[in-house]
């Protein structure tokens, strides 16, 4: 049997086994394609997860369709229970099937039905520092229905530490089983995230909660952040199939795995799905690192404007972008 304190001791040629892995590929590779991917990809990329033996797989969000009509979005916007079934049925392999539920966003007294009843296994409350009483009754009413909780902090780069170690506070009260780091707009440095790693870690002692990171790769660090928390002491990560997600997109799935050194995944079929999707899809959709996402992420800035930048006629016109956000500081 393998003693957990020798593994850490041995360092990065060996593994933790505490260490889990969420896949959000189609959640915020939705954000992508309004979450319009067809049943034939997310049927391929629920295999593909599977057989890479990654712990999660978060397959879109549970949004209000008061807000989200579904004429505009596609099915992994409101991840009703009959959509998620057409792909896995009532999901036999062991990987755990997640959705996101934003605060002020869901309806989640009535749109998140009893566990008995749903093939979701766990809700992630995404939130802000303001919505913090919200999120803490969305996760209440998970874990009342049955569901594992997991409490995502987003923005965290523009929350003072005054008010981010209150929060924190709250936090470890819940019934939520971890809480993220957010690098919500790819504007964290290595050192930031260390320290806030040890921040979460020390509120979080005696509350049996882990810490987990997601970040995105505006300054092309969200692969090396996501090794900083876990050096740091995280062990809840965030990652996606070749790095798909909104804007610089996220911490590559096929990197994470090759860092973990974990016997228990395998890279193959994320290569695969690499080399037969999203090369290809590459081609049609936009994502991962650009100069606009870089100057957004240095200027610690949600990446809204970078994303409308691109999808314009110059997507390329780097210079009058920065002019252009300048102009706004």
């Amino acid at each position: 049997m393998t003693d957990e304190n020798t593994v850490a001791n041995d360092g990065w040629v060996s593994y933790r086994p505490d260490i889990k892995v969420l896949d959000c590929t189609i959640r915020d590779g939705g954000l992508t394609t309004d979450h319009n991917f067809d049943d034939e990809m997310v049927k391929k990329i629920y295999d593909t997860l599977v057989a890479a033996g990654v712990d999660y797989m978060e397959i879109g969000y549970k949004s209000s369709k008061e807000i989200y009509s579904k004429d505009q979005f596609g099915d992994w916007k409101h991840c009703d229970e009959d959509s998620i079934r057409r792909i896995m049925d009532d999901n036999p392999s062991d990987m755990k099937i997640s959705v996101m539920a934003d605060a002020e966003r869901t309806n989640y007294k009535t749109d998140i039905i009893p566990k008995d009843d749903s093939v979701i296994d766990c809700v992630r409350v995404a939130c802000y520092i303001h919505q913090i009483p919200l999120a803490i009754d969305m996760v209440k009413d998970a874990t009342d229905k049955g569901y594992e909780a997991l409490l995502q902090l987003m923005a965290v780069s523009t929350v003072n530490t005054n008010d981010l170690e209150k929060a924190l506070e709250i936090v470890a009260r819940s019934d939520a089983s971890a809480v993220y780091i957010v690098d919500s707009f790819g504007s964290l440095y290595s050192e930031q995230v260390r320290n806030l790693t040890k921040l979460y870690l020390k509120a979080m002692e005696g509350a049996g909660k882990d810490v987990g990171f997601h970040g995105h790769n505006n300054m092309q660090l969200a692969f090396a952040n996501t090794i900083e928390s876990i050096v740091s002491g995280g062990n809840r990560m965030d990652a996606t199939i070749s790095g798909i997600g909104r804007g610089a997109g996220n911490c590559p799935l096929e990197l994470l795995m090759g860092f973990l050194h974990n016997p228990k995944f395998k890279i193959r079929p994320v290569l695969e799905a690499c080399q037969d999707i999203f090369k290809p899809l590459s081609e049609t959709v936009d994502w991962g690192y650009s100069i606009p996402y870089a100057i957004t992420g240095q200027l610690n800035q949600h990446p809204r404007e970078a994303i409308k930048w691109r999808a314009g006629d110059a997507p390329d016109a780097y210079v009058p972008f920065y002019d252009k956000i300048m102009e706004q500081e």
